[in-house]
């Protein structure tokens, strides 16, 4: 038990790793139907001693309405390589976080300022996540005619992805 924790803290930190530098997250929320929608928001920031993740939105928008109704959401990251985080959202009011978070991209996107009573910070705290590393495309390649030469399906021993709890261990 003591190795699969340090095990999956080790991914965690990899994630983190992996998801500290993008800009832009994929949030998917349910819809009162019962639909997926995801959209673009710009990463505020990845709290490396925490397991927060947060973004800047307005009250007045389907995802605040969404999030209202079912906390559940994932995130989506593309870049060098691919992590979705499955987690709960929260709104937060702290003024002193939301006007470090301000920049001038979010006030030409938002038309408004950091103190506007409408503007709220999202906080999501991961409960699970999977990345899959592409970033080196000799491993990817590698990988893949492995897997394709071999009996075992893809989900099998692949070095590519990998998939961490993050209340592991804490219940």
């Amino acid at each position: 038990m003591a190795e699969q924790l340090s095990e999956n803290q080790e991914t965690v930190k990899k994630i983190k790793e992996l998801i500290k530098d993008e800009k832009v997250a994929m949030l998917t929320t349910i819809s009162p139907e019962g639909r997926l929608m995801s959209r673009p928001m710009q990463t505020q920031e990845v709290e490396m001693d925490k397991e927060e993740i947060w973004f800047i939105t307005e009250k007045d928008t389907e995802k605040y309405r969404d999030i209202k109704r079912n906390p559940a959401v994932n995130l989506a990251y593309a870049g060098k390589s691919y992590v979705s985080i499955s987690g709960k959202a929260e709104f937060v009011s702290d003024e002193e976080k939301k006007k470090k978070y301000w920049n001038k991209i979010i006030e030409k996107v938002l038309n408004t300022s950091a103190d506007h009573p409408d503007v709220v910070l999202v906080k999501v705290t991961p409960e699970i996540a999977e990345f899959w590393e592409s970033g080196l495309s000799v491993k990817t390649v590698k990988e893949f005619v492995k897997k394709m030469a071999s009996s075992n399906s893809m989900e099998e021993g692949n070095d590519l992805k990998d998939t961490v709890h993050f209340n592991e261990g804490t219940e």
